[in-house]
């Protein structure tokens, strides 16, 4: 072999570790690029964890509805059991007050022989009525010696009276009755005027 072959298969050589250089010089630069790029990017992590808070705080609120829509059921089919009856009962009270009328008209000193049977009768159905309202939750308000309650009152009249504290009910035309806690007719009554002001609380039941 003649000194230019070697000159010649040496020159080849250098220049293929030459280009195998470059190569591997661009491959590492390649890789190094993808890395800078997968650090620039979003952290997986970091987007599980943000997607797992908005689960989490979805299903709070979700709880949270779901708790103040069992409560609101619960109150509603409470109120229905209690204040079902309400018109029923308002409009049986007026059958009661007509039974009352027809005793109230009839003297005590008449109900005797036939009459005196009549009006037992009478009085034994408006008991009944009654205590069948009672029994769902229909109360009377005990209103008569009572301080005036614009809430469970309706005034009719004032009664001149200097000897009893004013505002004070004297007098019951018609009986006023509640529902649970809730008024069902407001009792009609007369109040005293003219005496001492009552300094106590309202209060009726």
């Amino acid at each position: 072999m003649t000194d230019e072959t070697k000159k010649t298969g040496t020159d080849a050589a250098e220049n293929e570790t030459v280009i195998d250089l470059d190569a591997a010089r661009a491959a590492d630069n390649e890789a190094q690029a993808g890395a800078e790029e997968v650090a620039a990017g979003p952290d997986p992590i970091a987007l599980l964890r943000d997607e797992n808070e908005k689960l989490r705080d979805q299903m709070l609120r979700l709880a949270a509805e779901m708790e103040n829509l069992r409560r609101r059921t619960a109150r509603d089919v409470k109120d229905a059991k209690s204040y079902a009856v309400s018109a029923f009962a308002r409009d049986m009270l007026g059958v009661s007050d007509n039974l009352r009328r027809a005793l109230d008209a009839m003297p005590e000193e008449q109900r005797t022989g036939d009459v005196a049977g009549f009006a037992e009768g009478v009085e034994m159905t408006e008991r009944s009525m009654l205590a069948a309202l009672e029994r769902h939750g229909v109360k009377q308000i005990e209103a008569e010696g009572q301080r005036f309650d614009p809430n469970f009152h309706q005034a009719m009249f004032e009664v001149p009276n200097p000897d009893i504290p004013a505002n004070t009910v004297v007098q019951v035309v018609q009986a006023g009755y509640v529902i649970g806690d809730r008024v069902l007719r407001p009792a009609m009554v007369g109040v005293s005027k003219g005496g001492p002001r009552s300094e106590g609380p309202a209060s009726a039941e």
